[in-house]
């Protein structure tokens, strides 16, 4: 990326987030009480993901996920209406507008997978992952893929992964904002 392109991403991201969280601020926190009901626990679910640079960094959601007494967990009904309309995303204005993350980029991974690229792989992580991506629309129906393998992990790891690290190099080394405006469209519009 031209430095020129970093600067004109980021001046996006501020402006947009900022926008986005004075017009979804009251969402968030609706959604966030709704998921506390749910759930039982905080609505705001906090993870350790892997950003820029290898950096590690924690990444905000509505939480979907139920866990019970005997340490079981299952997504919640409400759950799963979040994660189908990407409204359990909305809390990552925050980690967009801090500078963790982008509206568009690689999605940030747990870590296992993005900190042990290697190579000209590595690409990934000169730049922040982002909240939709090329590889999140390829993907964009990836939890019912992986429900109808016999071992999902390994699917991941061997099948997912790697056309993930194919996209988000390809989106990195032929970068353009008119592209970014393109996924984000796409991304609401379902394209």
């Amino acid at each position: 990326m031209k430095k020129r392109d970093i600067i004109l991403k980021r001046v996006f991201d501020i402006c947009s987030s900022i926008l986005g969280l004075i017009f979804l601020w009251w969402l968030i926190v609706f959604l966030a009480f709704i998921a506390f009901l749910d759930t039982k626990q905080n609505g705001i679910f906090k993870q350790t993901r892997v950003g820029k640079q290898g950096k590690p960094f924690n990444i905000y959601k509505i939480r979907t996920i139920k866990v019970y007494s005997k340490g079981s967990e299952s997504i919640s009904s409400l759950g799963m209406v979040l994660r189908k309309t990407k409204l359990d995303e909305l809390p990552q204005l925050i980690n967009v507008l801090i500078g963790d993350m982008s509206f568009v980029g690689p999605r940030p991974d747990i870590e296992g997978f993005a900190d042990n690229l290697e190579g000209e792989d590595r690409i990934i992580l000169t730049v922040r992952p982002g909240i939709t991506g090329i590889a999140s629309l390829y993907f964009r129906d990836e939890e019912t893929l992986l429900s109808q393998k016999t071992n999902p992990e390994a699917y991941n790891r061997k099948v997912i992964w790697p056309k993930k690290v194919e996209l988000n190099k390809a989106y990195i080394e032929n970068y353009s904002f008119k592209k970014d405006l393109i996924i984000i469209l796409k991304t609401f519009f379902k394209g």
